[in-house]
């Protein structure tokens, strides 16, 4: 593999550099440097930006907005975007419903949402995992039965990122009956968060945010129109869109930023000795060696992904492998920035995070968000389908045992 850049990827790393000094908002970068939560209004903000700029859906095909960029610029962009800190677009509608929509879908669902996916007039939320299917996704137990040119949906969903400030969910739903094997009784359903039936209740995490939800339909009645492809096709669908999530969950960039920020904090921390400081610790040196290693070549196997994209493929098995290794890395990072902030990390204000609080953090700037950083992305190798789950994915698919 060739990662030298040429005249024109150059010229197009400059654009992206560009581009994003002078649009990116101050206010929002401020945010996300110092910890605090974003709200709705800052994401789809930024996502207007870009795709104002053309340049929110870098995967979708040309014809329905998408970039039309090679595996090359695709890393690029991903590459400035986390070494700026800026956030990617919230995944759920660009990049996990709208590739089944555009593969799966018929012309009127395709004209119906992915227009205004593309520019952020509708915020989508996933309703896949359930209070009792979780990993064995397959054993959810919501049901939707066809009554005339309807579906009546019943049931709960769980774990339900940001469904507080969903307009859509799209759905894994039971459309078979007890006597087919899981997997075929499964259809995928796109629902209208404002219909009758639906509530959402908050689930709130140990930094105090109600990031997840769980969503409970009671007789929910949703168009037949609304059903993607096939009755019992849900679960081959469902397999593209994980691959496509477990691709951006790798979050290769994201984490690079976040390695050479604890190089930087390292370098103004004592290590306890009297002029030492923790970067020049070799037990240290040691730890930020070896993630550094192991996200270079995660990196490496992430572009050859892109590549396979490229080409008109979806993201196959190795995304497994981008999954586990990306999250393994993300949690590791969380755990040296403990390290960094020692006991500073342990008092925790939720105050502290919102963007009107006026008094002072608890130690060093970098401590502030430390804790809640970590204890919120203990998550990391669950979501997505847990990592047990992306080894035996590995097992079958990559290994063939």
């Amino acid at each position: 593999m060739n990662i030298d850049f040429s005249a024109e990827e150059l010229a197009f790393q400059t654009e992206v550099r560009e581009f994003l000094a002078a649009e990116f908002p101050a206010d929002i970068r401020e945010k996300l440097d110092n910890g605090i939560h974003m709200e709705k209004d800052d994401y789809i903000r930024w996502q207007k930006i870009l795709a104002n700029k053309g340049w929110a859906a870098t995967n979708w095909p040309v014809e329905y907005g998408g970039t039309g960029w090679s595996s090359t610029q695709k890393y690029i962009f991903a590459n400035e975007l986390g070494l700026i800190g800026a956030p990617d677009v919230i995944p759920f509608g660009i990049k996990m419903v709208s590739p089944v929509i555009y593969t799966y879908g018929n012309e009127e669902q395709k004209e119906r949402f992915l227009p205004d996916t593309l520019a952020s007039n509708i915020w989508w939320a996933q309703g896949y995992s359930e209070p009792n299917a979780g990993s064995d996704l397959a054993s959810l137990k919501t049901t939707a039965v066809r009554e005339g040119g309807e579906y009546i949906v019943n049931g709960t969903k769980t774990w339900t990122t940001y469904g507080q400030y969903a307009d859509w969910i799209f759905c894994l739903v039971r459309t078979g009956g007890p006597d087919v094997k899981n997997q075929n009784a499964i259809s995928f359903l796109l629902i209208d968060m404002k219909t009758p039936g639906i509530t959402v209740s908050p689930i709130y995490l140990l930094d105090g945010d109600p990031e997840v939800n769980e969503v409970y339909f009671d007789n929910v009645r949703v168009p037949a129109a609304n059903l993607i492809g096939e009755e019992g096709k849900g679960w081959t669908y469902a397999k593209v869109l994980l691959t496509h999530e477990r691709v951006s969950i790798a979050q290769v960039p994201q984490s690079k930023k976040y390695l050479e920020g604890l190089k930087e904090t390292a370098a103004k921390t004592s290590d306890g000795g009297a002029e030492n400081t923790l970067s020049e610790n070799p037990a240290w040196i040691q730890k930020i060696t070896d993630v550094e290693i192991e996200l270079l070549a995660l990196e490496y196997t992430e572009l050859r992904t892109l590549a396979a994209v490229s080409t008109g493929k979806a993201p196959g098995p190795e995304s497994s492998i981008l999954k586990i290794k990306g999250t393994e890395i993300q949690q590791t990072l969380n755990e040296l920035d403990v390290e960094l902030a020692g006991y500073y990390s342990l008092p925790f204000v939720r105050e502290q995070f919102t963007a009107d609080f006026n008094g002072e953090a608890i130690g060093p700037d970098q401590a502030a968000a430390s804790a809640p950083r970590y204890f919120n992305n203990r998550k990391a190798t669950i979501y997505g389908g847990s990592n047990e789950v992306q080894l035996n994915i590995i097992c079958k698919a990559v290994l063939g045992l």
